[in-house]
Formats: structure tokens, C-alpha cells, sequence
């Protein structure tokens, strides 16, 4: 098991041993099953570290309708078959009222193809995938989707006359999807896509000759729908064979991961779509109220990111839902009181959900990354 560190320890000892469903007051638990370690870990820890630091805030402050709450975690490695047996031990062992955090498109649909959540009547809610996904049942987003990103994207381009665009995403089962989501967003407005290659779902691995066809087609600008790895990948090969479009990547490519590896040379020039308040800057209630969180918490595992405000987001959803819920704690109250946040106002950002639409947010803003690394509004 991923070694848990002094921010989360005592929490998820506490947790193991924590009674969630009690017609009282409980400590409740929150579960994650994630990419702790591997590619995706350094995103992954962050979006736990948010939730948990949501969690502390509630807990110091005397819990909500009497519940304290705990995060326990478990590592998949991004390895999809062991999202399933990490959860079903998580069950098992932890007794959540609810799951958060997942990451992965294998991983959260091998969860939700298991019929796992329909039996337990339990609710995931945020994760982190790079596909178009339906909507489904006990499934909450807290985000925009990924269709919400691609139209943010084009309509920017088609404003400044660029037509010609190139597509780099993931192979997999939902490859088809996106694709078909990418060319009707292009299509609403004169633009087309003149290029596109995948590569390998859950690796970092870009292959010269899909380079080769960027650089062959010259599109203006590609869209990169693809993890922080793999976008770094990508943008080091193309910017190193002479590719000059303008790059545009889905907020799944982690600026924190993509500036560690990229020099400046390779930064310039990139935009990143990003689903949540800026983390850096003061602009609202709910940014404000993260970063005091952030400066409160001692040793955090790792830097503020827009990672891990999503967690925070999570974080302060299910805490609402719980408020809705009352003092009597139970999976169906707990999936009650979800489906009735409608509005909710955290300061500068707003999470709804209706009848079939269990994505959350539709706010998707534009982001410049600068030479240094630095995000640009």
C-alpha cells in the first residue's frame, strides 16, 4: 500500500476503525482509490490533498450535523484492474459513505462496468478522466467535461481565423467518442481537422512517426488531449522537430508535471483549458478560502495546484451534501441529498446537478503558460 504521509496518517488509521452508517452522529469516511504513485501521482496526491484539507477545515470547526470525517486512500498505481480490487477492499475494510478522487478512463469505467456502486448504492463523486463519458447513475462530476473543453478551445481559435487543427489523444474505447465530440465542435465553426494520432491509454509513450504526421500536415493549432506526461511528450518531440502550431491542452495535462520537464523554449506558446478558479491568486470566497487552507496545513505532500483546488471543490460538495443530509447518515441520504444541490454557490463557482445531468459545472476558462512555467491569465 502507498505509504500514507503525516498529513493523512492519523486520519486514516482513525478512519479504519470508523462506523459510517449510525442512525447518529460518526466519524464518516470518504474513499479514494487513485494513481498514488506512477505517472499520474504527483495529480493524484494533490486531489486527495484538497479533499482532505476541505475535510480538515469541517473537522476543526466541530463537523457538520455532528459527523467528523476521514479520507482513506489506496493506490492502483494506474493499473485499471487493481481500481476495482483496491475499492472492493476499501468496502470491505473502511465502510465509506462515499468514494472521490478516481482518475483514469480504464479506471473509473471498469468501477462503474462492475455494477459495484448499484449494489453497495454508493455514490462516486470527482474524478479525473480524458474521454467523453455518459451520464450515469451514483457517477457526480464537479467539473466541466471534457466536450465543454473542446468547445472553449475551438471557438477561442475559429475568433482569431485559425481553421486548420490537428488532434492528439488517447487510444481506447472512448477514442471514437472524442473524436466524434472534436469534429462537431470544429464543424459549428468553418474549422476542420486536418491531422490526428493517438497514443497508448495510460502511457507517456509518443512514437516518431506520429510527430512526423504533425509536422507533415502543418495545422495551425493541436489540441492535446492527453495526461501531463504525455502532453510533455509530446510538446519536447514536436517542439524539437520544428513544429510551430500553436498548442492547446485539455486541463488533464497538469502545468505543474508539464513545467518540471519542458524547458522555455518548449513552454512558449502553450494554453491549457483549466475547470476550477485559478489556485494561485486571490479572485473569490472559494479561492480565498483554499489558499488560507493551504497556508494552514504543515507539511503538505505536495504544491498547490489546480489539482488539488479540484479536490477541494469535491471536498466542499460532499460536505454540502452531507449538511443536506442531516444527522442520520446513510449511502441513500447521503445519494438524496446530492441530487438536490442544484445551485450551489462556493464563491466564484457554482456546482449543479439535475435529473440525468450529473455533471456538475460547465466553467472552463483559457490559460497562457509562460516561458517560466507560470500560468497567465
Amino acid at each position: 500500500m502507498f505509504a500514507i504521509p503525516l498529513l493523512f496518517r492519523a486520519l486514516a488509521s482513525a478512519g479504519a476503525m470508523a462506523v459510517c452508517m449510525a442512525a447518529g452522529a460518526a466519524e464518516l469516511v470518504i474513499g479514494q482509490v487513485a494513481p498514488l504513485s506512477g505517472l499520474e501521482g504527483a495529480q493524484a496526491r494533490a486531489y486527495s490533498t484538497g479533499i482532505q484539507l476541505a475535510l480538515n477545515k469541517a473537522n476543526k470547526a466541530g463537523g457538520v450535523s455532528g459527523h467528523t470525517f476521514a479520507l482513506v486512500r489506496k493506490d492502483d498505481g494506474g493499473r485499471p484492474a487493481d481500481t476495482l480490487t483496491a475499492t472492493r477492499q476499501l468496502l470491505t475494510d473502511n465502510k465509506p459513505l462515499v468514494l472521490a478522487g478516481y482518475f483514469g478512463d480504464r479506471g473509473v469505467s471498469e468501477l462503474v462496468g462492475s455494477g459495484l456502486l448499484e449494489k453497495e448504492g454508493l455514490a462516486l463523486v470527482g474524478y479525473r478522466v480524458n474521454e467523453i463519458r455518459t451520464e450515469t447513475p451514483l457517477v457526480y462530476s464537479v467539473r466541466a467535461n471534457l466536450r465543454d473543453e473542446l468547445n472553449k478551445i475551438t471557438e477561442h481559435l475559429s475568433t482569431v481565423g485559425i481553421t486548420r487543427f490537428g488532434l492528439f489523444y488517447p487510444d481506447g474505447p472512448g477514442a471514437a467518442a472524442l473524436l466524434a465530440a472534436t469534429e462537431d465542435a470544429m464543424k459549428t465553426r468553418g474549422a476542420k481537422l486536418t491531422v490526428k494520432a493517438t497514443y497508448a491509454q495510460g502511457t507517456n509513450k509518443v512514437a516518431n512517426a506520429v510527430v512526423d504526421a504533425f509536422i507533415a500536415a502543418t495545422p495551425q493549432a493541436i489540441i492535446l488531449v492527453a495526461s501531463g506526461s504525455a502532453a510533455a511528450a509530446f510538446i519536447e518531440k514536436y517542439r524539437l522537430e520544428g513544429g510551430a502550431a500553436q498548442l492547446f491542452a485539455q486541463s488533464g495535462a497538469d502545468i505543474e508535471q508539464i513545467s518540471q520537464r519542458l524547458g522555455e523554449e518548449h513552454l512558449k506558446g502553450l494554453s491549457i483549458t483549466q475547470v476550477t478558479p485559478n489556485p494561485y491568486k486571490i479572485l473569490g470566497r472559494l479561492s480565498k478560502e483554499f489558499n488560507e487552507a493551504v497556508a494552514a496545513a504543515p507539511n503538505l505532500e505536495v504544491p498547490a495546484s489546480y489539482a488539488m483546488m479540484e479536490g477541494y471543490i469535491t471536498g466542499a460538495v460532499i460536505l454540502e451534501a452531507v449538511r443536506r443530509m442531516g444527522p442520520k447518515a446513510s449511502r441513500e441520504g447521503f445519494v438524496k441529498a446530492l441530487d438536490s444541490i442544484d445551485n450551489l454557490d462556493l464563491g466564484g463557482y457554482r456546482v449543479g446537478f439535475k435529473p440525468g445531468v450529473r455533471s456538475g459545472s460547465k466553467f472552463v476558462e483559457l490559460t497562457i503558460i509562460t516561458a517560466a512555467g507560470r500560468v497567465r491569465q
